[in-house]
Protein backbone atom coordinates (compact mmCIF):
# COMPACT_ATOMS: atom_id res chain seq x y z
CA UNK A 1 0.00 0.00 0.00
CA UNK A 2 1.41 3.36 -1.04
CA UNK A 3 1.13 5.84 1.84
CA UNK A 4 2.22 9.47 1.70
CA UNK A 5 2.33 12.23 4.30
CA UNK A 6 1.19 15.73 3.34
CA UNK A 7 2.49 17.99 6.12
CA UNK A 8 1.74 21.65 6.62
CA UNK A 9 0.47 24.32 8.92
CA UNK A 10 -2.76 24.72 6.91
CA UNK A 11 -3.47 27.98 8.79
CA UNK A 12 -5.98 28.07 7.19
CA UNK A 13 -6.35 25.40 4.54
CA UNK A 14 -6.84 26.94 1.08
CA UNK A 15 -8.38 25.70 -2.12
CA UNK A 16 -4.80 25.15 -3.34
CA UNK A 17 -4.24 22.70 -0.47
CA UNK A 18 -7.48 20.91 -1.31
CA UNK A 19 -6.33 20.67 -4.93
CA UNK A 20 -3.05 19.03 -3.85
CA UNK A 21 -4.88 16.69 -1.42
CA UNK A 22 -7.28 15.56 -4.13
CA UNK A 23 -4.58 14.93 -6.73
CA UNK A 24 -2.19 13.24 -4.29
CA UNK A 25 -4.94 10.93 -3.10
CA UNK A 26 -5.27 9.63 -6.67
CA UNK A 27 -1.55 8.81 -6.82
CA UNK A 28 -1.30 7.24 -3.35
CA UNK A 29 -3.51 4.58 -1.78
CA UNK A 30 -3.59 6.48 1.52
CA UNK A 31 -2.79 10.09 2.30
CA UNK A 32 -2.02 11.30 5.80
CA UNK A 33 -2.66 15.04 6.04
CA UNK A 34 -0.49 16.10 8.96
CA UNK A 35 -1.16 19.43 10.66
CA UNK A 36 2.02 20.78 12.24
CA UNK A 37 1.94 21.95 15.84
CA UNK A 38 4.72 24.53 15.85
CA UNK A 39 5.28 25.87 19.36
CA UNK A 40 7.54 28.62 17.97
CA UNK A 41 4.71 30.25 16.02
CA UNK A 42 1.36 31.76 16.99
CA UNK A 43 -1.12 30.31 14.52
CA UNK A 44 -4.44 31.99 13.85
CA UNK A 45 -6.16 28.66 14.52
CA UNK A 46 -5.26 25.94 17.00
CA UNK A 47 -3.91 22.72 15.41
CA UNK A 48 -6.91 20.67 16.53
CA UNK A 49 -9.26 23.24 14.99
CA UNK A 50 -7.23 23.25 11.76
CA UNK A 51 -7.43 19.45 11.64
CA UNK A 52 -11.21 19.56 12.18
CA UNK A 53 -11.60 22.15 9.41
CA UNK A 54 -9.60 19.93 7.04
CA UNK A 55 -11.79 16.93 7.90
CA UNK A 56 -14.93 18.96 7.23
CA UNK A 57 -13.50 20.33 3.99
CA UNK A 58 -12.58 16.85 2.77
CA UNK A 59 -16.08 15.58 3.54
CA UNK A 60 -17.74 18.58 1.87
CA UNK A 61 -15.46 19.10 -1.11
CA UNK A 62 -14.15 15.71 -2.21
CA UNK A 63 -15.71 12.61 -3.67
CA UNK A 64 -16.50 10.00 -1.01
CA UNK A 65 -14.18 7.42 -2.59
CA UNK A 66 -11.30 9.90 -2.57
CA UNK A 67 -12.03 11.04 0.99
CA UNK A 68 -12.02 7.44 2.24
CA UNK A 69 -8.25 7.16 1.73
CA UNK A 70 -7.41 10.36 3.62
CA UNK A 71 -6.64 10.65 7.33
CA UNK A 72 -5.99 13.92 9.17
CA UNK A 73 -3.76 14.15 12.25
CA UNK A 74 -1.75 16.71 14.19
CA UNK A 75 1.94 16.24 14.92
CA UNK A 76 5.06 17.84 16.39
CA UNK A 77 8.63 17.26 15.37
CA UNK A 78 10.33 16.13 12.20
CA UNK A 79 8.18 15.14 9.25
CA UNK A 80 10.51 12.26 8.34
CA UNK A 81 10.04 10.82 11.84
CA UNK A 82 6.28 11.02 11.33
CA UNK A 83 6.69 9.28 7.96
CA UNK A 84 8.70 6.47 9.58
CA UNK A 85 6.22 6.17 12.43
CA UNK A 86 3.39 5.57 9.95
CA UNK A 87 5.35 3.58 7.37
CA UNK A 88 5.15 6.28 4.69
CA UNK A 89 7.81 6.34 1.98
CA UNK A 90 6.73 9.67 0.46
CA UNK A 91 6.19 13.24 1.58
CA UNK A 92 3.83 15.35 -0.54
CA UNK A 93 4.53 19.05 -0.98
CA UNK A 94 2.61 21.61 -3.01
CA UNK A 95 4.25 24.22 -5.22
CA UNK A 96 2.45 27.37 -6.31
CA UNK A 97 5.21 29.05 -8.27
CA UNK A 98 8.89 28.86 -9.06
CA UNK A 99 9.56 31.01 -5.99
CA UNK A 100 8.38 28.11 -3.76
CA UNK A 101 10.78 25.66 -5.34
CA UNK A 102 14.09 26.78 -3.81
CA UNK A 103 12.86 26.53 -0.23
CA UNK A 104 11.00 23.27 -0.87
CA UNK A 105 14.05 21.80 -2.63
CA UNK A 106 16.25 22.58 0.39
CA UNK A 107 13.75 20.96 2.75
CA UNK A 108 13.47 17.91 0.48
CA UNK A 109 17.27 17.51 0.41
CA UNK A 110 17.49 17.83 4.20
CA UNK A 111 14.71 15.29 4.65
CA UNK A 112 16.48 12.93 2.25
CA UNK A 113 19.68 13.33 4.28
CA UNK A 114 17.79 12.52 7.50
CA UNK A 115 15.78 9.69 5.97
CA UNK A 116 17.21 8.27 2.71
CA UNK A 117 14.23 5.92 2.39
CA UNK A 118 11.68 8.77 2.22
CA UNK A 119 11.21 10.75 -1.01
CA UNK A 120 9.49 14.08 -1.53
CA UNK A 121 6.91 14.31 -4.31
CA UNK A 122 5.92 17.76 -5.56
CA UNK A 123 2.49 18.67 -6.91
CA UNK A 124 1.93 21.96 -8.68
CA UNK A 125 -1.31 23.57 -7.59
CA UNK A 126 -3.80 24.32 -10.31
CA UNK A 127 -3.13 27.64 -12.04
CA UNK A 128 -6.36 28.99 -10.59
CA UNK A 129 -4.91 28.56 -7.07
CA UNK A 130 -1.32 29.70 -7.73
CA UNK A 131 -1.84 33.08 -6.04
CA UNK A 132 -3.17 31.63 -2.77
CA UNK A 133 -1.23 31.52 0.46
CA UNK A 134 -2.52 30.95 3.96
CA UNK A 135 -0.78 34.07 5.25
CA UNK A 136 -2.47 36.29 2.64
CA UNK A 137 -5.84 34.66 3.34
CA UNK A 138 -5.37 35.29 7.09
CA UNK A 139 -4.51 38.92 6.44
CA UNK A 140 -7.52 39.50 4.19
CA UNK A 141 -9.82 37.76 6.69
CA UNK A 142 -8.41 39.78 9.60
CA UNK A 143 -9.59 42.96 7.86
CA UNK A 144 -13.03 41.48 7.22
CA UNK A 145 -12.37 40.72 3.56
CA UNK A 146 -14.25 38.01 1.72
CA UNK A 147 -12.06 34.90 1.39
CA UNK A 148 -14.85 32.49 0.49
CA UNK A 149 -13.42 31.84 -3.00
CA UNK A 150 -9.96 31.18 -1.55
CA UNK A 151 -10.74 28.61 1.12
CA UNK A 152 -13.12 25.66 1.51
CA UNK A 153 -16.49 26.51 3.05
CA UNK A 154 -15.46 24.88 6.35
CA UNK A 155 -12.53 27.31 6.68
CA UNK A 156 -14.59 30.32 5.56
CA UNK A 157 -17.16 29.59 8.28
CA UNK A 158 -14.47 29.50 10.99
CA UNK A 159 -12.70 32.59 9.71
CA UNK A 160 -15.98 34.56 9.63
CA UNK A 161 -16.68 33.45 13.19
CA UNK A 162 -13.21 34.62 14.23
CA UNK A 163 -12.51 31.26 15.88
CA UNK A 164 -9.00 30.73 17.21
CA UNK A 165 -9.47 27.38 18.90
Amino acid sequence: MRLAVYPGSFDPITRGHIDVIERASVVFDRLLVAVLVNTRKSPALDAAVRAQIILEAIEEELDTDVAAGIEVITYEGLTVELAHEHGARSIVRGLRALSDFENEQAIAHLNRKLAPDVDTVFFMTGIEHAYLSSSLVREIASFGGDVSDMVPDAAARRLRAGERG
